[in-house]
């Protein structure tokens, strides 16, 4: 009987312990959904009960002096052409560390040099990245935010392709070399259908950076390359913060992600398990 009490005990603390961790993510979330359907003095007043309006999105989305719609289709470029890049590089870069004849030390460091380069702050590197973009005419172009991005990324996407890849069976990479099977096809026909989980969760993740990325993108960008969270800090201005609409832009720029993970819901859980479960 005691045993049976302890074993709900741990159960129903593990369960106030996910509940709390839960809505230390979610709160802040819903309050900042919620803080786009008030109004300024509502939301200074600080009052629990208000009527909710739409002026905020209607602002954010088409007034005059709004980009908002431009730095969405920015974002959407830049994040989707970088998450591109880096699982093409990333996986190919996997695919020679792993499987062509590289000493063991190579690898290593090679991983390392990649790990120590990803704990790099952004902000260190933009001032240089401006310069280099400024010096060879790449400045305010989606082409420097965009190699910006995938360099940024790169580190992450190879460590997790890394794993994916290694855990591949070599049996039916030499079952498909006997059957005359190029490089190529192997990669397009073998490997890529067994690394979709993998693919499917470094994508989304890379995405994601991406889009919340704002320290380059600040810097490389102007008005009209400019992202969703250059966007979002012109709303603090010097003698007004439009908190607000702010809070409104912030909602919206929830949704790519959310649909993101929705949608490859099944292969970002899988993919991400697969290589502690193997």
């Amino acid at each position: 009987m005691s045993g049976s009490v302890s074993h709900r005990g741990r159960t129903a603390l593990t369960h106030i312990v996910l509940i709390a961790a839960a809505a230390i993510v979610i709160v802040p979330v819903a309050w900042t959904v919620a803080a786009g359907f008030r109004t300024q003095i509502s939301l200074l007043m600080g009052e629990f009960f208000f009527k909710p309006v739409w002026f905020n999105f209607a602002e954010v989305l088409f007034s005059k002096t709004s980009d908002f719609l431009l730095n969405y289709r920015n974002s959407i470029i830049v994040g989707v052409t970088s998450t591109a890049l880096c699982l093409v590089v990333a996986t190919l870069a996997a695919w020679s560390l792993h499987r062509m004849r590289w000493p063991g030390w190579v690898v290593h460091i090679f991983l390392a040099w990649a790990l120590i380069f990803h704990m790099i702050p952004p902000v260190a590197l933009a001032s240089a990245w401006y310069t280099m973009a400024r010096s060879v005419g790449l400045d305010n172009t989606f082409t420097a935010l965009i190699l910006a991005h995938t360099t940024l990324n790169l580190p992450m996407a190879l460590w997790m392709m890394s794993v994916f890849v290694r855990d591949v069976p070599r049996e039916l990479e030499e079952a498909a070399a006997i059957d005359g099977a190029t490089t190529p096809v192997l990669l397009r026909h073998v490997i890529l259908p067994i690394i979709a989980p993998g693919l499917a969760a470094t994508a989304v993740l890379t995405f994601v950076f991406s889009w919340n990325e704002f320290a380059v993108a600040l810097t490389l960008s102007m008005k009209q390359t400019a992202t969703v969270p250059v966007a979002i800090a012109k709303f603090a201005q010097d003698f007004e913060i439009q908190y607000t609409q702010m809070a409104a832009s912030a909602a919206l720029s929830i949704l790519p992600a959310l649909l993101l993970l929705l949608i490859a819901q099944r292969y970002i859980v899988k993919g991400l398990t697969q290589g502690a479960v193997k």
